[in-house]
């Protein structure tokens, strides 16, 4: 099994997390930010990644640490079940519909840690999260595992529907990429 564990503590937030690349997509998500919460748990069922998310922070300020912070202890608990990424199949991608929403997501487990986010105009929050948000958090997630990550919306015209089928979309192409297939790095330099 491909696990991985993070823990962060600082003035601001409190994270702990588990991830096993080899599940069947159960989540335990525990954090203050409810519609965060709620697109984790989609994220771990169309990903089949086990995740155990327990997370507190100053949401009396804003959501803005304990978002970012959740998006870097997931990416290095996935960087962590990774290890030397020897057989993955590295790329993945989802066009993924929510009613009249699409996005499109796209993973490379490159080691090179990028994301190109394209969003279309979303409503000031969602739920009581503020939208800005989401780019944080797939940034942190991008950086700390490591990849390359594109997340485009294509259309949409309700913000959560939109939001949704990101989160669904990143899942999706996720399971894609750490797929074991071989047994070899899969890059010609051999090494990601």
């Amino acid at each position: 099994m491909r696990q991985g564990r993070f823990e962060r503590k600082t003035k601001e937030t409190e994270i702990s997390v588990e991830v096993n690349l080899d599940g069947t997509g159960k989540a335990d998500i525990r954090s203050p930010i409810g519609f965060l919460n709620h697109m984790l748990e989609l994220f771990s069922f169309f990903s089949k990644v086990d995740l155990t998310l327990k997370a507190a922070g100053d949401v009396n300020v804003d959501f803005h640490h304990t978002v970012e912070d959740i998006g870097i202890c997931i990416g290095e608990a996935v960087a962590r079940a990774l290890s030397d990424k020897a057989g993955i199949h590295r790329f993945g991608h989802a066009v993924t519909p929510m009613d009249e929403a699409l996005s499109q997501v796209v993973i490379d487990i490159s080691g090179r840690p990028f994301l190109v986010y394209r969003p279309v105009s979303l409503p000031e929050k969602i739920g009581e999260m503020d939208s800005e948000l989401f780019e944080v958090f797939f940034q942190a997630f991008a950086f700390r595992s490591q990849l390359t990550l594109h997340v485009n919306m294509l259309y949409g015209d309700n913000g959560h529907h939109i939001i949704e089928s990101c989160f669904k979309g990143l899942g999706r192409a996720l399971r894609q990429s750490v797929k074991v297939i071989a047994n070899e790095i899969p890059s010609t330099k051999g090494v990601l």
